[in-house]
């Protein structure tokens, strides 16, 4: 056994090797939100007629080791959303990974506030009451030029804990992550708010480093591509991270508040309807 594990270790080094541009270095996957993100990668790299192998991460990374390691090509391909300070340092594939709904926000609370997020109305209401967010996050800035408060901290799962302890009053969470995070921390009895959604346009996309323009027109024709014949949507919509959060979300029947975001880089394809996710229709 231990030689064979030797031999196919040789193999794959030797593989590494001689085909360094077609293996794809990527964050490790440890969530349902992760793994659909690499399977759609996995869906736009199956319209090449390279056979592409993939490298996973041993640790995940956070965000910002992450575009770190993708400057630095010891990442191929980073799956985030996006700013204008990414955009000039990487190179964006600009097909929105969720169709916008990145920002489709919905809240994780301590259900005795859920009284209190019913007289909410518009965003000066949601003015009295705390966000908690990720420090470096640009979700953080948006709520913040709309004059809503934000509690941050510089560790992710740390707001779960916070927000029990009563720190900030709402953790606004993508309508497709709040119920996954609600049952992975069970102990904390949080609940999901039921009569909101923030609105903001965040696209998340996949970057790669500016000098790999080869796999850049790779993901980028795949994604394109599956947008055309229907096979993106196809994805999305029956994958059950997304297909379970649009059903349990009633997002239809959420009272919407919209924010401006100001900091969306200019050559976002706000446009291109292709790309987003239809309030209207759902």
């Amino acid at each position: 056994m231990k030689c064979l594990t030797v031999l196919l270790g040789l193999v794959y080094a030797t593989f590494v090797n001689a085909n360094p541009n077609l293996v794809i270095k990527h964050n490790k996957i440890d969530s349902p939100k992760e793994e659909y993100q690499f399977g759609l990668l996995k869906l736009a790299l199956s319209y090449s007629d390279k056979k592409y192998q993939f490298d996973e991460s041993n640790t995940y990374l956070t965000q910002q080791k992450l575009m770190s390691d993708l400057g630095s090509n010891n990442i191929s391909v980073a799956w985030v959303g996006t700013s204008s300070e990414y955009e000039q340092t990487y190179q964006p594939i600009r097909v929105p990974l969720f169709k916008g709904l990145l920002g489709y926000r919905i809240f994780l609370i301590k259900p005795e506030l859920q009284e209190s997020f019913n007289q909410i109305n518009s965003a000066k209401d949601l003015s009295g009451l705390r966000a908690g967010q990720v420090r470096t996050w640009v979700d953080t800035q948006i709520l913040q030029q709309a004059n809503l408060p934000v509690v941050t901290s510089n560790k992710f799962s740390n707001l779960f804990y916070m927000l029990e302890g009563q720190r900030f009053d709402y953790f606004p969470r993508s309508v497709y992550s709040a119920y996954a995070e609600k049952q992975k921390y069970p102990e904390l009895g949080l609940q999901v708010e039921n009569s909101l959604i923030l609105v903001y346009t965040l696209p998340g996309y996949f970057f790669v480093n500016k000098q790999n323009q080869a796999l850049y027109q790779e993901i980028s024709t795949g994604l394109n591509t599956a947008i055309d014949d229907g096979s993106f949507d196809q994805y999305m919509l029956n994958h059950p991270l997304i297909k379970d959060a649009l059903e349990l979300s009633n997002i239809q029947n959420r009272k919407v508040i919209r924010l401006d975001n100001p900091f969306l880089p200019p050559q976002t394809p706000i446009n291109d309807k292709r790309l987003w996710f239809n309030l209207a229709q759902h």
